[in-house]
């Protein structure tokens, strides 16, 4: 096998980096992140599940699963089971989840369960990149 390009075993840990922004691509993940992060404050929205519960499974919090949401809107992502597929395989959803990775009935459920407060955040999601110029 002399010659020939040789790739890395896959079943060794350095295959992949700890850090994501090893990658080399955070201008990518940080512009589509910082839009959601910090610039909105979703209890006073009306989301879902800001506030843990006392008892039970811990639930994701909202934010992860609206920058998912965006995410997906942004590149025509819209089956709850292929967002599920792009949280295992994209790094850019890695990134913007902090590799969580909810199910596709999770996903379809904070839909469903925060729908017309995910319309508001989407019109003031598009009023922030036109200021921003993204």
């Amino acid at each position: 096998m002399q010659g020939f390009v040789k790739g890395r075993i896959a079943s060794r840990r350095h295959c992949f980096p700890e850090c994501l922004d090893d990658w080399g691509r955070r201008e990518q993940f940080y512009s589509r992140g910082r839009c959601v992060r910090g610039c909105l404050e979703l209890r006073d929205l009306g989301f879902d599940g800001v506030d843990p519960a006392a008892t039970g499974r811990p639930a994701y919090h909202p934010s992860p699963m609206l920058k998912l949401y965006i995410y997906g809107y942004l590149n025509r992502v819209q089956s709850s089971r292929r967002l599920e597929r792009e949280l295992g395989r994209n790094l850019e959803v890695m990134w913007l989840t902090g590799r969580l990775v909810p199910d596709h009935k999770t996903i379809a459920d904070f839909r469903k369960d925060n729908g017309p407060v995910i319309k508001k955040v989407c019109a003031q999601f598009v009023e922030l990149c036109r200021k921003m110029a993204c």
